[in-house]
């Protein structure tokens, strides 16, 4: 589990999770939209304007199991995304780490003299900061708390109340597993490897 490792900085508890997704930032959000959800196939999820503020929309879109892009988009004039639009028609904007703790990250970039911004709580469903690329290596990072499940579409994730699901494709057996990063991960294995499975955890229960 992430969270037990014996080398993480918080007393034992990981301050990063795991990287959650990549910012993209474009001119033309109806093309790139159609570039990565109709050609690549890309499953939407959640999606906002801000045009009171930032002037800007974004949108979550997962590829496949727990990988996941947003598209970010000037919706106006003045939007905080003009600057790194000016002289492109696109690219990465930032990436984005999910942290257990949002408080314990930030005091520890404090003591350890790392300088952040925008930190804002804005409810229990998403904490944030910003480490400028001058200070991450050239890549603007985001650290928030949330959790990943609340972000996704549906479809991306098992019936709820489920943790596990199991299909088979008549040769395979197909084990599919609520994932903390959100959505479902993935397994397949042969009749020799479920029966492996199944003996195992006979012998555990």
């Amino acid at each position: 589990m992430p969270g037990d490792r014996n080398n993480a900085p918080l007393g034992g508890k990981a301050m990063i999770l795991r990287v959650d997704h990549m910012a993209i930032a474009v001119k033309d959000y109806k093309k790139a939209r159609d570039f990565f959800v109709r050609i690549l196939g890309a499953v939407p999820g959640s999606a906002a304007d801000d045009n009171n503020h930032m002037m800007y929309r974004w949108e979550n879109i997962a590829l496949g199991d727990l990988s996941r892009l947003e598209l970010l988009t000037p919706t106006g004039e003045g939007s905080f995304l003009e600057g790194f639009l000016k002289e492109k028609d696109g690219g990465v904007h930032h990436i984005t780490l999910q942290t257990s703790d949002i408080e314990d990250t930030k005091n520890l970039l404090e003591r350890e003299g790392i300088p952040f911004f925008g930190y804002m709580a804005y409810s229990d469903a998403w904490k944030e900061l910003f480490i400028h690329p001058k200070h991450a290596f050239g890549v603007l990072i985001q650290i928030a708390e949330f959790r990943a499940d609340d972000w996704i579409s549906e479809d991306m994730k098992l019936a709820a109340g489920k943790s596990f699901q199991l299909d088979t494709d008549g040769k395979q057996l197909v084990l599919k597993v609520s994932h903390d990063g959100g959505g479902v991960a993935t397994s397949r294995l042969s009749k020799e490897e479920a029966k492996r499975l199944r003996d195992e955890l006979d012998g555990m229960l």
